[in-house]
């Protein structure tokens, strides 16, 4: 592995970064997670307000960043820590919009394939269509977990979009292919850790339901959804 750290987006020296990444797409709940998880935590990135912070957990030596909204800025920043900073597992942590009549406000949803309408796969020039998925172990422990826990989840296909405000209004296709939930990230996740042969997760919480209506503040989505932040640093 070369070393080329610093990067454009981390400011962090090599070894400054854990092998075990938690990830948040906002900055502001990587912090929250580095505050109530993690013991002296230091902080490592400030670049472009995408927060890093590095300490311990229950002994283990785990990090926590955020990643930004969409496949694009995930891309980035799971690449450059699967590539030059050593990490071998990242889990995301994230919110996502609820297409099963079940998922409910605050429900998990444990994503073990990512769809999508990005053509981030096409960098690969593989003959054919890629199918993105989680890592098993890490899966399987996420189920354990959640049910240890008590709490309410399933587990099952995401469907991963480029375009919050869909002119087309598409989800009910991909609902009907029996898609849990809508998010923005989880398949450029699981092809940078496919391509690096590392592993990865994405465990999101139902911030609101495309099919009942429900829906939450941006508050509450920052500052409220610990329970999949409980499960993913039970996995380290």
């Amino acid at each position: 592995m070369e070393n080329k750290t610093p990067t454009p987006h981390i400011e962090a020296k090599f070894g400054e970064i854990a092998e075990t990444v938690i990830m948040a797409g906002d900055p502001l709940r990587a912090k929250l997670m580095a505050e109530r998880f993690l013991e002296n935590p230091v902080q490592y990135n400030n670049v472009r307000g995408m927060l890093g912070f590095t300490g311990t957990y229950k002994g283990k030596r785990v990090s926590v960043q955020g990643h930004g909204m969409g496949i694009p800025s995930i891309g980035i920043y799971t690449y450059e820590l699967y590539n030059f900073y050593g990490v071998k597992t990242i889990i995301r942590v994230g919110s996502a919009g609820a297409m099963h009549p079940d998922l409910h406000i605050g429900d998990l949803v444990i994503a073990m394939g990512a769809c999508t309408n990005s053509n981030y796969a096409s960098q690969y020039r593989l003959p054919g269509t890629f199918a993105p998925i989680a890592d098993f172990d890490l899966t399987r422990k996420a189920v354990e977990a959640a049910e240890e826990f008590g709490f309410r989840y399933k587990v099952g296909n995401v469907y991963s979009s480029d375009i919050f405000y869909d002119e087309y209004s598409s989800l009910a296709d991909w609902q009907k292919m029996g898609v849990l939930a809508v998010e923005m990230e989880a398949p450029a996740l699981y092809m940078n850790a496919a391509r690096s042969g590392n592993r990865a997760l994405c465990i999101c919480t139902i911030s609101d339901s495309l099919v009942t209506g429900e829906a939450t503040t941006a508050e509450q989505r920052q500052t409220g959804f610990t329970n999949m932040m409980e499960v993913a640093f039970s996995l380290i």
